[in-house]
């Protein structure tokens, strides 16, 4: 029996423009290492922090990989616990999904050392459990496409109904991340508690359009479909220049542009990694215009989401 695992927690995109707090997709590339191992005594508890953020809580309490796994050991029934070491690839409040990360590698990890089989579905709980430490409420939009992989959409919570929706082919994702920190309750801060139903009825007619064109293959119909008429309009005044570099991507093509989950990251999804490649030149440069630094990449939408990624020599497990 393993006495330490390492999994690996992608980073994610949450809402994708049409779908708040419901539809999220997985990215490829950036992510978080969460290495968990297996203790004697009752508790949980934090060994190191490093990589991008290494200043994250260390209290139990406060860390989203340390309250998913509190959850993950009290659904066990486990007589021991965890102490878990997070490898931080993920910038902090950049809107790319890092506290979900965190809880998704957790469980993953954990749910590999105990003896049961556990499901993706029955991990999601007790990873929304540690996202609900960052976000201040159970959001599904970042940790299912995480823990699942692809884009998918929660339809209910209780029980978890996650329905994986399919992606064209040739669907490339900008990704653009200004030099900035935008808590994910700071940007929810800022919405209103009720909308008109107009506004309501409008967003539910482009989601459905969205996932109809994904169904299709139809491009077009997704460019059409991917607005965000209800959330956007309220925190784009969070991210300098959000205008001009949301413009600057639709000028190039690109099938859509909106805030990636809170942000400050922006989104554009593109046809094809060649139009993929001139729409991020041209949102880095208009972020420059307003003298804002920006790292960049571009992703496919992965099948794949948090996955063991290492486990130690089989002979020092014996030793």
């Amino acid at each position: 029996m393993d006495d330490e695992v390492t999994a690996f927690a992608p980073a994610s995109m949450g809402n994708v423009a049409v779908g708040y707090d419901v539809l999220g997709g997985a990215l490829s590339g950036l992510g978080d290492r969460v290495t968990v191992r297996r203790l004697e005594t009752p508790t949980v508890r934090v060994g190191s922090i490093t990589g991008r953020v290494p200043d994250l809580p260390t209290t139990p309490a406060d860390n989203t990989a340390t309250v998913a796994l509190q959850s993950l050991r009290d659904a066990a029934g486990m007589n021991g616990g965890f102490e878990v070491s997070i490898e931080k690839g993920i910038p902090l409040g950049s809107g790319l999904g890092g506290s979900a990360a965190s809880a998704v590698g957790a469980v993953v990890a954990g749910a590999e050392l105990l003896s049961a089989s556990w499901s993706q579905a029955d991990l999601l709980p007790h990873a929304l459990a540690g996202e609900a430490v960052a976000s201040g409420d159970l959001h599904p939009d970042n940790v299912a496409p995480c823990l699942f992989g692809g884009l998918v959409l929660t339809r209910e919570m209780d029980p978890p109904d996650v329905v994986p929706i399919p992606v064209p082919s040739d669907i490339r994702c900008v990704l653009v991340h200004p030099d900035r920190v935008l808590p994910t309750r700071e940007a929810r801060a800022c919405l209103p508690d009720t909308i008109p139903l107009s506004e309501s009825v409008r967003q539910t007619a482009h989601l459905g359009a969205f996932v109809a064109g994904c169904y299709r293959d139809d491009l077009a119909l997704i460019g059409r479909a991917l607005r965000d008429f209800i959330v956007e309009p309220h925190r784009a005044a969070l991210v300098p220049g959000f205008p001009d570099v949301q413009d600057a991507a639709r000028a190039h093509d690109a099938l859509g542009c909106s805030l990636s989950g809170a942000g400050p990251t922006l989104f554009a999804w593109c046809e094809g990694p060649d139009q993929a490649e001139r729409v991020r030149d041209a949102m880095v440069e208009a972020f420059a215009q307003h003298n804002v630094s920006t790292e960049a990449w571009i992703s496919p939408i992965p099948s794949e989401g948090a996955r063991v990624a290492a486990r130690p020599p089989a002979d020092s497990q014996a030793s």
